[in-house]
């Protein structure tokens, strides 16, 4: 719900209520009433949370549980949060349906798996090689 996404992203972000309510141009005691679901804001001040947030006006308004996770908060913009897998024995993972609807992933298509410090990457294997392509193409200009 709106009022749990405002509490999560204003904590995440450590804004007072009073802070966020002087971002857009309202009362701290309208704010408040936000996060405890007494009122709801109109289209417009929902716009201004969601770049104050980072987020979308439709990630501000949706709550979407993750299994063996909760709830968690709405994504930045431009990013997805599509729960946690599990590696089995083999090494193998799914990757949420989700992800592979907004991708096109099927099965037997071939991944690239890139790493830095702080995670892993999957990238589809004609992305990448399209992206190598045109780098080697510039490298030999």
């Amino acid at each position: 719900m709106l009022k749990d996404n405002l509490v999560m992203l204003r904590n995440i972000h450590g804004f007072s209520q009073e802070a966020i309510a002087e971002k857009i141009g309202i009362s701290r005691q309208a704010y408040s009433k936000w996060e405890t679901g007494a009122t709801v804001p109109d289209i417009e001040k929902c716009s201004l949370l969601a770049d104050v947030y980072g987020t979308t006006i439709d990630s501000l308004v949706k709550t979407e549980p993750v299994d063996d996770v909760g709830m968690i908060p709405p994504a930045p913009k431009g990013k997805h949060i599509y729960g946690s897998v599990a590696i089995n024995d083999r090494g193998q993972i799914v990757i949420p349906k989700g992800a592979r609807d907004q991708f096109g992933l099927t099965g037997g298509q071939r991944l690239i798996v890139l790493s830095d410090e702080n995670g892993i990457a999957l990238i589809p294997d004609e992305a990448f090689m399209a992206k190598m392509k045109r780098v080697l193409e510039y490298a030999e200009e």
